[in-house]
């Protein structure tokens, strides 16, 4: 099913095994539930089929589903060690100064406690200042607005991850 206008990495992706598609997927998010929805798609003709694919799916998932995505990112300031993807992501807080980390340190905390999960942000082109004005901003929210929030921040995420899926070489 891979026509000339299919991209490499999208033609590689769909020809994966299953278990292999999977393991691609939870890299790119951590929620079982949405993973199984882009697997039982496939094969995607175009990037933006799949990134389609990603985005209902998203809209889909359960409170339960939403807190097993969040649960595989790392907070901001604090990516996992040895992970390139979160590092790479949250670029914008390496230069940050000692003051600003601190600051999003006690935020984190401050939001974790309010709302039982991490911040979660799409942190990719954002400087350390923006994302503590986001977190600063969001704490206030009510949770059901919150979670709606995470949902769309999670659903940019995934595209940004997906891409790097579609566009290897």
């Amino acid at each position: 099913m891979t026509s000339t206008s299919t991209p490499p990495g999208l033609a590689r992706f769909n020809a994966l095994e299953k278990h292999a598609a999977s393991a691609a997927l939870h890299e790119a998010c951590a929620s079982t539930a949405w993973a199984e929805r882009l697997l039982a798609a496939r094969p995607y003709a175009t990037a933006e089929d799949l990134y389609t694919a990603s985005d209902a799916a998203m809209a889909e998932l359960s409170a339960q589903d939403l807190a097993e995505a969040m649960a595989g990112h790392p907070p901001i300031g604090r990516p996992k060690p040895g992970d390139p993807t979160s590092a790479r992501e949250q670029r914008g807080m390496a230069g940050a100064s000692e003051e600003l980390k601190a600051q999003m340190l006690e935020l984190n905390l401050a939001y974790q406690e309010k709302f039982g999960h991490v911040f979660l942000i799409c942190a990719t082109g954002r400087t350390g200042e923006q994302m503590r004005d986001a977190v600063e901003e969001r704490i206030g929210n009510p949770p059901e607005q919150e979670r709606e929030i995470v949902r769309t921040e999670l659903g940019k995420i995934n595209r940004i991850r997906l891409a790097r899926i579609v566009e290897e070489d």
